[in-house]
């Protein structure tokens, strides 16, 4: 069998940690045809030209100085 990296006893650890922050409210996100409207809009009509030309969906952050 397989070794466990670490011991059990140490299984989670950095969760019982963080400070437990209350949930904010928030509005009700759109559904259905009202969000792909607003996903639409948001991809296709709205946008703006950035330098290297074209709109990528998941771009990995430029080298930058």
């Amino acid at each position: 069998m397989g070794k466990v990296h670490g011991s059990l006893a140490r299984a989670g650890k950095v969760k019982s940690q963080t400070p437990k922050v209350a949930k904010q409210e928030k509005k009700k996100a759109k559904t259905g045809r009202a969000k792909k409207r607003q996903v639409y809009n948001r991809r296709f009509v709205n946008v703006t030209t950035t330098i290297g030309g074209k709109r990528r969906m998941n771009p990995s952050p430029t080298a930058g100085p």
